[in-house]
C-alpha cells in the first residue's frame, strides 16, 4: 500500500469528525477517506494523442440523527475541518428529519479493526515510466497497421488506483487499495469510394490487475496471438454477408455473454432497483421482491452468483462503503431468482439480517449508494464442454463473439445486444463470418432457452469500468465472470434492414 496515502492523518481525522459527530447527537456517524489517481494514454496512428492524469482526495463524513441520513464532505484533510464538515452532516439530518418518510436502520455488521486489504496485482502501473507505457501502445498499433487492409488504428489504456480509509462509531478502522486497468487496440479499414468503415477491437477486458496484464507476462491475454489475427478477422467482415433475420440458435462467447448478465441480471437484482427506490439511469426492475423463490429467471442450468471477493474483479473489495466484509452469495439458483444485491440499508427492509457489502462512492463527495457486485454465470460443475462442442451441437446458427452495442428498457426485461465478430455455424462448423447481426429477447426467454453451458475451461471475466447509477451520476467498476452458452431459436434482428439501409 503506498506510504504516502498511509501518512495520510486518518487517526486525527476520525477523532475529530466522530467525537463531534456523537456530541451533536448522532447514533451512527462514519468517515471515508477517498482518493482516486488515474491515467488514460491514446495512441492514434502510432503517435501519442493524449496522456491524462488526474488525482482526487477528500474525506465524507455521514451520520444517522433519529433515523435521518446527514453528510457532508471537504477537500481540506484536518481535524478542525473533520470536526465541522461532522457538525455540518448533523445539522443537515436535523434538517431533513421532518421531511424522511422511511426510517434508515442499519444492518449490524461485525467490528473490524485497523484491516488492511490491497488487490492482488503484480507491478503498479502508476510505478511503470509512462514512457514505457506509450512505447508498448505504439509497438501494438503498429503491429496492427502493418497489416494489408488496415487504414488506421487506436490504442488506449485506462490505469485506476482507487485508496480508502473507513472508520465508524462500532469501532471499525479500514485501509484498502485497489488497482484496475483496461487496455483497448481498434483496427479500423475505410472504404472512401463507399464511404463507410468497419472496426475490429480487442476483447481483452477491463481487470483488476497490475501492468503485467498489458504486457501478457502473467500470461493471462495472449496479445500476440489477437493482434496478429485481427486483420484477417477485419477483412472477413468486411466481405461478409448480411445476416438473414429470424429465430436462430446462438452460442454466445463470455466475451459478450458478460455483458448480457450485466444489463439484465446484475442491474435487475439490485435491491433499490427492485423495490423502486431507484430509477434514475434506467432504473427499476422486473424481478420484484414478491416474486423472490419463485421467480423463473431461466432455464434449470442457470446458477448464477454475485462475489465481491472474485480474484482481479473490478468489483471485488476487502470491505465495502458501509464498512460490511465482501462476500459471495447466491442470486439466481437452479434458474430460480432467490437473492438480491444489499446495502446495511436495505438489508433489513428485505428482511436480511446483514447486509452483503454492496455499498460503493466513486467519490469523496458521493453518498455511498447500492452498486453492483461482480455478478457471474456459474460454468457446468459436472462436465468442461468446450465451445468447440457447444458448436457441433448446432445444425444452423450463430457463434457470437466480443460486445459492442446494446439496449435495454428500464424494467430490465426487454432488450438488444450486438458484438464484434458472428460466425455462421453450418451442421456443427464454424463457416465464416455474418454481417449486421444483433439478438433480440426478453430476460426470461432468453435465459430460459439457455440449453447448456461450456465447463470451467470456457469460463472468462468481462466487465466493464464504467457502469454508471444515480443522480447525481456515480460511475463504477465491475466484473462479470461466464462460461459460453448455447440458446436455441433467439430472436437474430438484421440491423442494416432495422435501420432502413
Amino acid at each position: 500500500m503506498d506510504a504516502e496515502f498511509l501518512a495520510l492523518p486518518a487517526a486525527a481525522l476520525t477523532d475529530a469528525a466522530l467525537t463531534a459527530a456523537t456530541r451533536a447527537g448522532a447514533q451512527h456517524a462514519d468517515l471515508r477517506v477517498h482518493r482516486l489517481l488515474t491515467q488514460s494514454i491514446r495512441v492514434r496512428d502510432s503517435r501519442v494523442e493524449a496522456v491524462t492524469d488526474h488525482s482526487a482526495l477528500g474525506f465524507a463524513v455521514r451520520v444517522i440523527i433519529d433515523g435521518t441520513w446527514g453528510f457532508a464532505s471537504h477537500v481540506a484533510l484536518t481535524p478542525d475541518t473533520a470536526a465541522e464538515v461532522a457538525t455540518t452532516a448533523v445539522t443537515i439530518a436535523k434538517t431533513l428529519h421532518p421531511l424522511n418518510r422511511e426510517r434508515v436502520e442499519l444492518a449490524d455488521e461485525p467490528r473490524y479493526a485497523d484491516v488492511h486489504w490491497v488487490s492482488p496485482y503484480e507491478l503498479d502501473p502508476f510505478a511503470v515510466p509512462t514512457s514505457d507505457k506509450t512505447a508498448l501502445l505504439q509497438d501494438y498499433s503498429r503491429r496492427l497497421a502493418c497489416a494489408d487492409g488496415v487504414d488506421h488504428v487506436t490504442a488506449d489504456v485506462l490505469q485506476v488506483k482507487e485508496q480508502t480509509f473507513y472508520a465508524d462509531t462500532a469501532g471499525s478502522a479500514i485501509t484498502q487499495q485497489r488497482v484496475r486497468l483496461h487496455p483497448s487496440l481498434t483496427a479500423i479499414t475505410v472504404d472512401a469510394a463507399a464511404g463507410v468503415f468497419e472496426s475490429m477491437r480487442t476483447l481483452a477486458a477491463p481487470v483488476g490487475r497490475g501492468w503485467e496484464y498489458v504486457t501478457g507476462a502473467d500470461g493471462v491475454w495472449d496479445w500476440d496471438g489477437e493482434l496478429d489475427r485481427i486483420p484477417q478477422w477485419l477483412a472477413e467482415k468486411v466481405a461478409a454477408p448480411s445476416v438473414r433475420a429470424g429465430p436462430t440458435d446462438l452460442v454466445i462467447d463470455p466475451t459478450n455473454l458478460w455483458l448480457t448478465i450485466h444489463e439484465s441480471i446484475g442491474h435487475a437484482t439490485e435491491y433499490d432497483r427492485a423495490i423502486g427506490y431507484e430509477s434514475a439511469c434506467a432504473g427499476t426492475s422486473f424481478a420484484t421482491p414478491d416474486r423472490l423463490g419463485a421467480l423463473r429467471y431461466g432455464s434449470p442450468i442457470m446458477q448464477v452468483s454475485a462475489d465481491r471477493t472474485e480474484p482481479h474483479g473490478l468489483a471485488s473489495v476487502g470491505y465495502d462503503d458501509d464498512g460490511v466484509a465482501g462476500q459471495r452469495w447466491d442470486l439466481i439458483r437452479d434458474g430460480i431468482l432467490v437473492g438480491y444485491q444489499l446495502d446495511r440499508v436495505f438489508a433489513p427492509r428485505l428482511g436480511a439480517t446483514r447486509s452483503n457489502g454492496c455499498s460503493y462512492a466513486d467519490s469523496a463527495h458521493h453518498v455511498p449508494i447500492q452498486r453492483m457486485a461482480n455478478v457471474g454465470l456459474q460454468p457446468d460443475p459436472q462436465r468442461d464442454t468446450t465451445t468447440t462442442e457447444l458448436i457441433s451441437r448446432v445444425d444452423e446458427g450463430i457463434y457470437v463473439v466480443g460486445d459492442r452495442s446494446w439496449s435495454i428498457d428500464m424494467q430490465r426485461y426487454n432488450f438488444q445486444f450486438t458484438g464484434q465478430r458472428f460466425f455462421r455455424i453450418r451442421n456443427g462448423e464454424l463457416h465464416g463470418q455474418l454481417r449486421d447481426v444483433a439478438y433480440q429477447a426478453t430476460t426470461t426467454d432468453f435465459w430460459g432457452a439457455m440449453e447448456a453451458i461450456g465447463g470451467p475451461s470456457t469460463w472468462r471475466l468481462g466487465g466493464a469500468t464504467n457502469c454508471g447509477k444515480a443522480q447525481p451520476g456515480q460511475v463504477a467498476a465491475v466484473s462479470h465472470g461466464c462460461p459460453s452458452i448455447l440458446a436455441r431459436g433467439i430472436t437474430v434482428l438484421n440491423t442494416r434492414t432495422e435501420a432502413g439501409r
